[in-house]
């Protein structure tokens, strides 16, 4: 086994940084520095690795700008804890933003992939998956209707017993139960209509205008672990970006 510390060696073509980003990343995801952990001193990973401390600089900030570590002033750089939830609330006025929906579990299957997940997941169409759904509802009144596509057997911990104990936060839940830190997410935002067992779940007409909001989830290795479809009213729809 090769020296997860060794001097770096660029492929043809690559930067010394970016070679070296890679190396401190695969030390990541093999454990040597848990999620919420400081990593050493720059002077000790640029001693370890036979570079200076400008590439290592380099390095540190291609992987930050990747999400998988951050740099906190005067006190070091953390390989970050990753996501608790990623509100999807925050596209919705449903009362209050800062309160957590509860979340029930309305189905769980083991099923083949279908085409577009496993697209989206990075796995062969037809490989086994975790498909939930799931109704988030604030003060009693459902809110959102999300399909959850999980690969397996990362997930086979969550397949099977009990959903009641979950609680209404999925991301903790995968780091505790299955060893799966979220580091980013990606939301794309689409409109449709309700079909009519939707229309139910969420107490609305069928064909009522629904918000859609595609969800990938990355993990500190980069890969796509879950694939999430979040539908909502429309008409509670709101989008605010601030521009510079």
């Amino acid at each position: 086994m090769s020296d997860p510390a060794a001097p770096v060696q660029p492929a043809p073509g690559q930067s010394r940084y970016g070679a070296l980003a890679a190396a401190l990343q695969r030390r990541i995801v093999a454990g040597e520095w848990p999620p919420g952990t400081a990593l050493p001193a720059e002077t000790t990973l640029a001693g370890e690795h036979g570079v200076a401390l400008g590439t290592l600089r380099q390095a540190l900030q291609l992987l930050a700008d990747q999400g998988l570590i951050e740099r906190r002033h005067g006190r070091g750089t953390y390989v970050r804890s990753g996501l608790a939830g990623a509100p999807m609330l925050r596209f919705f006025r449903f009362g209050s933003g800062a309160e957590t929906p509860a979340s029930r579990i309305l189905s769980r299957q083991t099923v083949p992939a279908p085409a577009e997940a496993a697209r989206r997941l990075g796995i062969g169409r037809g490989e086994p998956v975790l498909r939930l759904q799931r109704l988030r509802s604030l003060g009693g009144t459902p809110c959102l209707l999300e399909d959850i596509w999980l690969p397996l057997p990362l997930f086979e911990a969550l397949a099977e017993g009990d959903v009641a104990p979950w609680g209404d936060l999925l991301y903790p839940l995968f780091a505790e139960r299955c060893g799966v830190h979220v580091t980013r997410a990606v939301d794309e935002i689409g409109f449709g209509r309700l079909g009519a067992a939707q229309a139910r779940s969420l107490k609305l007409q069928a064909g009522h205008p629904c918000a859609v909001v595609t969800r990938q989830a990355y993990d500190l290795a980069g890969r796509c672990v879950e694939l999430r479809t979040s539908r909502g009213d429309a008409n509670a729809f709101h989008y605010t970006v601030t521009i510079t």
